[in-house]
């Protein structure tokens, strides 16, 4: 095998050159003019005329949708549900909580969690690693809990 005696497996393919004489002369193969008949014709694409006659949403951030991160908020859950729950004595934490089926999971992550006030709390139970309001934490020190 000599370096003189190699081909190409597929032969060079070159565009065929128009409008220069010979047999695509005139026109080009373009028919007869109109703005398909122009050279660097350009057709606007027919589905850019449908987007703008879609109704637009107004306002900060309402079509942003995938140059911006959603915030995902926390789940919230009441003291009230904590009472029914969890027995005298217990420590709750997020993944306590996932566990008992109050809170799921986010994309296999643990969520944010954060205890609000609403309710009755007789049971002092020990708080760790959520986020809870003033009110709810007022109610767990009255019934002798703490919140770490």
């Amino acid at each position: 095998m000599q370096r003189n005696t190699l081909t190409p497996r597929t032969p060079r393919m070159k565009s065929a050159r128009v409008g220069r004489g010979g047999k695509r002369g005139k026109t080009s193969g373009r028919g007869t003019k109109g703005q398909k008949a122009r050279a660097g014709r350009k057709m606007r694409p027919e589905i850019r005329d449908l987007i703008k006659k879609l109704p637009k949403r107004r306002g900060f951030g309402v079509n942003r949708a995938r140059t911006v991160r959603p915030r995902t908020p926390g789940t919230v859950i009441n003291i009230g549900v904590l009472e029914h729950v969890f027995s005298a004595g217990d420590t709750v934490t997020s993944a306590v909580l996932v566990k008992q089926g109050l809170v799921r999971l986010r994309g296999g992550k643990m969520p944010s969690v954060k205890i609000l006030g609403t309710g009755e709390l007789t049971k002092n139970l020990s708080l760790s690693g959520l986020s809870v309001s003033a009110s709810a934490k007022a109610a767990i020190e009255k019934a002798g809990g703490s919140v770490l």
